[in-house]
């Protein structure tokens, strides 16, 4: 009798546990050499422990790179599903290949909680909310603000053609610019650019000399901007060519603060990863939901006015 009580204890143990695992998630993001995923991984780390201490776990789940992006990331759904998880957060930045994958992954009893990208898309898969920056809005600020600083045309360099949140921010900049009596146009390189700064640096570099009335340019990624930055100092243009950006870094920061970068979008990556984690668990956990959808975590212009507090959330990561 003591055995079978044992026996009967451990497996109300193992029910419990069982009961834990059911509230585990799965994070999916971009490539793991884009160092933008690092700032919503400390949003997710943090999270994190408020979903460990109740019961919970959290896959967070990178493709390699983009080279082959869109089936990468309908494999990490499908590989999340599989694995038992009960809730996915993870932006959509090609609906065409993620949308059935996460209208297969709804069906099967996975909440989906949307960021990042796929703002537009959240309803087709029933997305609990949205965290992140409108990328429309977001390019129409970052048009109008070159503009009035006195660009009259500006390059928007998109280095994944395709990705929905690149195209919408470079058709923001286009109409932003218009808005504002500039004019605006998009250079669209091959994907397996992203991440090379050597070859994004040449390309910005010969639209630079192809076009001297290019006054500046606005770049999608940080990384992105030193390329620029290469490329317009080069060129002996630093300070001739505006230089813009979406997403911040230390290199970036620097530069506005010295006077050769004239600004940066900020989308708030950590509170991205942070809200889309916590809400995601506690909404399985809870059956807690935001009354307000989407959540906007962004545009906001850093420049050299307020450049030294987003300097500060750099250092600790968080920027």
């Amino acid at each position: 009798m003591k055995f079978e009580k044992f026996i009967a204890t451990t497996a109300t143990a193992v029910l419990l546990a069982t009961g834990a695992q059911a509230q585990d998630i799965a994070v999916i993001v971009g490539s793991a050499q884009d160092g933008f995923w690092n700032m919503v991984k400390k949003g997710v780390d943090d999270a994190t422990l408020m979903v460990e201490a109740n019961g919970g776990t959290v896959n967070f789940l990178q493709t390699q790179n983009y080279d082959n992006f869109g089936p990468d990331l309908v494999s990490l759904v499908e590989q999340a599903v599989a694995q038992g998880a009960e809730g996915i957060a993870i932006p959509n930045w090609l609906p065409e290949s993620e949308t059935p994958a996460l209208k297969a992954a709804r069906d099967a009893g996975v909440k989906i909680m949307s960021f990042n990208a796929g703002q537009s898309e959240m309803g087709e898969y029933d997305a609990l909310n949205y965290f992140g920056s409108d990328e429309y809005l977001a390019g129409v600020a970052g048009g109008k603000y070159l503009a009035g600083q006195g660009a009259k045309k500006i390059l928007c360099h998109i280095q994944n053609p395709g990705a929905v949140n690149l195209e919408t921010r470079c058709k923001g900049v286009e109409d932003g610019a218009k808005e504002a009596g500039a004019a605006a146009y998009i250079l669209r390189v091959p994907a397996n650019l992203d991440q090379d700064m050597v070859g994004t640096s040449e390309a910005i570099k010969a639209e630079l000399i192809a076009d001297p009335s290019i006054d500046a340019v606005i770049n999608l990624a940080a990384w992105a901007a030193d390329a620029s930055a290469s490329a317009i100092d080069q060129l002996g243009k630093t300070g001739e060519v505006k230089l813009g950006t979406f997403d911040m870094s230390a290199s970036v920061l620097e530069r506005i603060s010295n006077g050769t970068q004239t600004m940066a979008i900020d989308q708030q990556p950590y509170l991205q990863g942070f809200l889309a984690t916590s809400m995601l668990f506690a909404n399985l956990k809870f059956g807690t939901e935001l009354a307000t959808k989407p959540v906007l975590t962004g545009p906001a212009i850093v420049d050299a006015s307020n450049v030294e507090t987003a300097i500060e959330g750099v250092k600790l990561g968080a920027r």
